[in-house]
């Protein structure tokens, strides 16, 4: 596969693609506003994210392949906060308390040419409902920190989700199946 560059500082996402056998060239994550347009809906948002931050990856390094990637929480029509603080994690957990909710993961691949591509990769999730004490232990961790909706499945709160259908993987922050695929078109 040609060389790529990752456009996110994300370790779960190089470890994701470390998990398929991908290692990218260069990363350079792409500095851009995050913020939801009015209106805009939580799948929308996503895709907007992973093709804007590869858009502009690839607008600074010409003729190379940029893969990005854009992770969204979502209760209905809801799209949750990155949790930077405990404050909006703890809003978090106690809005997916007991709730279903979906992980929407936009991926998007600018090839040579300035071609882009990309996919939106959609989970359901069912959280269990939380007692104070796994809310309390789960803040005091500090996994929640950076995380979209205020919790990472691929630690602690694993055990606090009994049904998924979807991508494991896109609920990390990078579904290996249409990221595979996209890098595949891109640099083939």
């Amino acid at each position: 596969m040609k060389p790529f560059i990752l456009a996110s500082a994300s370790p779960r996402r190089r470890d994701l693609l470390g998990q398929i056998g991908l290692t990218p060239d260069r990363i350079i994550p792409a500095d851009i506003n995050e913020d939801p347009i009015e209106g805009e809906l939580p799948r929308g948002h996503a895709l907007r994210l992973a093709c804007e931050k590869a858009q502009k990856v690839a607008h600074a390094h010409l003729g190379e392949v940029v893969l990005a990637s854009d992770t969204v929480v979502a209760v209905g029509r809801r799209i949750l906060p990155k949790s930077e603080d405990v404050k909006t994690a703890e809003a978090c957990l106690r809005l997916l308390s007991g709730r279903s909710h979906r992980v929407f993961t936009g991926v998007a691949v600018v090839d040579e040419d300035g071609v882009l591509r990309s996919r939106v990769s959609e989970t359901r999730l069912k959280m269990k409902r939380l007692s104070e004490a796994e809310i309390a232990d789960y803040l005091e961790s500090g996994e929640w920190d950076g995380k979209a909706g205020g919790y990472g499945i691929q630690g602690r709160a694993g055990a606090f989700i009994y049904h998924l259908s979807g991508s494991y993987t896109g609920v990390m922050g990078l579904p290996v199946y249409e990221t595979r695929n996209l890098l595949l078109a891109a640099c083939s």
